[in-house]
């Protein structure tokens, strides 16, 4: 027997359906319970009525909404201002609350890659400690781990951001450095990554120590880029306020007012972080990022960040912020794969 309930509020009307109970006839002639159906419809009506706000949320030929369909396996239907939800209760709630965040934000054309960014994070507002403010962009946390990473980094001088590719370790951490250099918290960057070749044997690379490792830590560059503009980048390093060098030229420094980040950190040895964490001096504040899951190191030698996080856990004064595929922050697709790769390396 299916049943409706329907429930209005103001310009929304709802319809919550739901099964009692389903039998069905089975091939021998017996009765069998079939499995409850958590089906939800939801009708909603955006106001005020806007052709601009609605054309903008739905995209050219409603692009938007199907890449909301296909995310969260919902069935959207529209007419005007008038919206229509159909799949299971979880998702249709979620892809309501998406359409109604993106409606506020349809005053201008909305890219793809923003509705896409809202379907791997939170669509609710990050609160002012999850906002890092540089002067070129302001930065926000999209997922609730991002939101924790940020307050971790903000409260103590040594932060482990662990967790697959494309979750916003390496570029929330260098927000964050940049932010502190601009407002004089710290007098330099240090960004530093061992010079680990990801499975490929590069050989000989040409030119001066700055063309060598420049292949290894271009990512780093990349986000200092976006956040600070390149003219600014350049005169940064020109005026000693930026570095960026492979781990090995760590050893023997101290290093005070600083904001150094390790990326890559799943690449270390054992020693080569325990150098790196012992190099941290007065007023220095240091992010180490790193995904356990693409160890890059030769096959037996143990990772400096697994043995890290083991040594570390209970240090105070240390945080560890541990990322899923929940806070994938690139293409959808990137998030099934780490589920799709963790679901087979358990089952190996």
């Amino acid at each position: 027997m299916l049943c409706a309930l329907g429930v209005t509020h103001g310009t929304s009307h709802v319809f919550y359906p739901f099964i009692l109970c389903c039998h069905a006839l089975s091939a021998t002639g017996s009765i069998s319970l079939a499995a409850e159906a958590n089906i939800l419809i939801l009708r909603h009506q955006f106001s005020p009525s806007s052709n601009t706000r609605l054309g903008n949320l739905c995209g050219a030929l409603d692009e938007h909404l199907r890449t909301i369909e296909s995310a969260l396996q919902v069935k959207i239907a529209h007419s005007h201002e008038k919206f229509k939800i159909d799949g299971n209760k979880a998702n249709a709630i979620r892809a309501l609350e998406l359409l109604q965040a993106l409606y506020e934000r349809a005053a201008k054309p909305i890219p793809k890659e923003h509705v896409q960014l809202m379907l791997a994070g939170d669509s609710r507002p990050a609160t002012d400690s999850q906002v890092v403010n540089t002067r070129r962009n302001e930065v926000r946390a999209r997922t609730p781990t991002q939101g924790l990473y940020l307050d971790n980094i903000a409260n103590h001088d040594i932060t482990f951001g662990i967790g697959p590719a494309g979750t916003g370790k390496t570029f929330l951490a260098v927000a964050s450095a940049v932010e502190a250099l601009e407002r004089s918290a710290v007098q330099r960057i240090i960004l530093t990554r061992p010079a680990v070749e990801a499975g490929e044997k590069l050989g000989f690379l040409p030119g001066d120590l700055g063309q060598k490792v420049d292949p290894y830590l271009r990512p780093l560059y990349d986000a200092l880029y976006e956040l600070m503009g390149f003219d600014k980048v350049q005169k940064a390093f020109e005026r000693n306020a930026l570095e960026i060098a492979p781990l090995a030229f760590m050893r023997g420094r101290t290093l005070n007012h600083a904001f150094i980040i390790l990326d890559e950190a799943q690449n270390t040895t054992p020693e080569q972080m325990k150098m790196f964490l012992t190099r941290i001096g007065f007023g220095a504040k240091a992010v180490v990022t790193g995904d356990v899951s693409q160890i890059d190191l030769p096959k037996g030698d143990p990772s400096g960040l697994v043995d890290a996080e083991r040594v570390l856990r209970r240090t105070a004064g240390i945080a560890i912020t541990h990322f899923t595929s929940k806070d994938v922050v690139r293409h959808p697709l990137v998030a099934r794969i780490v589920d799709a790769y963790d679901k087979h390396r358990k089952a190996v």
